[in-house]
């Protein structure tokens, strides 16, 4: 039986375990921290599993293997609220609803009638939109939870201070530039709210020329929002222009967010390679699964059994590319 040490138990590397624990193998899982946490990207991500969306401004292949996402997460036993997408623009920006209806499919536009039916307490305030009908999202947090909690019910427990043995697979994100030189940190930054007074039950994308936003409904009150795509290849904290734009528009969206109580400001890099879609990468021992960029819950699923049927078969998985130096 192949012996395979996964390095990272971040969405990525969690996701490759499940999949080769389904096949029957007990991979070692090794991660410095120990346990998913606020040092992984995918800590502070989204959760969207929007592949209709993604096709404003991601290749067809994104949305391609992101129709699949919700169903595998579900069937991990992870929550998945299905209640799609609403995307909505200020009056002035009505040229950015345009656009992104061009862009995409699988929508049906609204107005400002069935916008208020959709969720009522945005009634009155956007003319226009469009419904994502068949998109959900999950809370990473409790994803990676639940995929942490079902390998350990496997034997399969994250070792904090080990030598990799075997195949490794290398799933250290942004980490990995050590050996990627390909390899980009694409900053992201993400507020979490605590607002009772606002009552939104889907994820509602806000467009705007300059920060688009998109706000994602927690439960109990509780709002993660985000927007920001910086080109800066580091990790750094929230800046102050950023916090004041992203708490300015949810405040477009809805009033009551000017009440709302600020939990969390954070930031982290994105790991993308140049085009900004994944990759697996085999060089000698080591198997290289990185470049998930905005997408990670969306193909982290498909990645994970491309590798997993690699290791297992040795077919040549879609996202597999030749070696770069």
């Amino acid at each position: 039986m192949t012996e395979v040490t996964i390095l990272g138990a971040g969405v990525m590397g969690l996701s490759i375990a499940t999949e080769l624990a389904s096949r029957g193998l007990t991979p070692r899982l090794i991660d410095p921290a120990g346990k998913p946490g606020a040092h992984a990207c995918s800590w502070r991500a989204g959760g969207m599993l929007a592949p209709y969306c993604e096709a404003e401004s991601a290749e067809p292949v994104v949305v391609r293997h992101g129709l699949g996402a919700a169903d595998w997460w579900q069937a991990q036993g992870v929550e998945v609220t299905h209640r799609g997408t609403l995307v909505l623009a200020p009056s002035r920006d009505r040229a950015e609803l345009d656009r992104f209806a061009r862009m995409t499919e699988a929508h049906s536009p609204v107005d400002a009638e069935t916008i208020a039916t959709l969720e009522p307490e945005l009634e009155g305030r956007f003319a226009r939109g469009l419904f994502f009908g068949t998109e959900s999202h999950l809370n990473p947090r409790e994803a990676l939870r639940v995929l942490r909690d079902r390998l350990a019910e496997k034997g399969i427990e994250i070792e904090t201070d080990a030598a990799p043995t075997g195949l490794t697979v290398d799933a250290r994100g942004l980490s990995a530039r050590d050996e990627l030189s390909d390899l980009r940190g694409v900053r992201g930054e993400m507020l979490v709210l605590r607002c009772p007074e606002v009552n939104l039950t889907r994820t509602v994308r806000l467009l705007h020329p300059r920060i688009p936003l998109y706000i994602v409904p927690r439960g109990e009150g509780i709002y993660m929002i985000g927007a920001t795509m910086l080109e800066t290849g580091g990790k750094y904290r929230v800046t102050a222009r950023s916090a004041v734009e992203m708490l300015s528009a949810a405040y477009a969206l809805h009033p009551g967010f000017a009440e709302a109580e600020i939990l969390e400001l954070g930031s982290d890099a994105r790991p993308a390679f140049p085009d900004n879609l994944p990759r697996l990468r085999r060089r000698g021992n080591t198997l290289y699964a990185n470049g998930l960029y905005r997408h990670g819950y969306l193909l982290a699923p498909t990645v994970a059994r491309m590798a997993a049927d690699y290791i297992t078969t040795g077919q040549r998985p879609e996202f597999m590319d030749e070696d770069h130096p």
